[in-house]
């Protein structure tokens, strides 16, 4: 603590039992960042990264490849697509997001 003060997180002693030595080792911040939440938060307040439902049309063939291509994976039961909410964007579909109430088994379209 004297040395690094409260850049200290973590001291580790490893021993070396073939020279005969202990090390001492020591873990320290060197940076710190306030945390920043991205720019696009989902309207629920809902961690950003959890997946999210899509409805994509059966004839749109091309974009249900293109949505299981990139992880996407189909609920026969709900007649949805799901999807990580990233990929959503960054597949530009967020018009195509449905929220689904489990309990009522009743899907409302999101708008943003």
């Amino acid at each position: 603590m004297a040395k690094y003060g409260s850049r200290l997180l973590c001291v580790r002693y490893r021993y070396d039992a073939k020279r005969r030595k202990r090390l001492t080792t020591v873990e320290l911040i060197v940076d710190e960042h306030p945390l920043v939440r991205p720019a696009y938060t989902y309207p629920d307040g809902q961690h950003p990264n959890r997946h999210v439902h899509l409805r994509i049309g059966y004839q749109e063939a091309e974009l249900r490849a293109r949505v299981k291509a990139s992880g996407g994976r189909w609920l026969p039961q709900q007649k949805l697509w799901k999807l990580p909410f990233p990929k959503v964007t960054e597949l530009g579909l967020e018009t195509r997001i449905v929220q689904v109430n489990h309990e009522l088994h009743i899907w409302t379209h999101v708008h943003h």
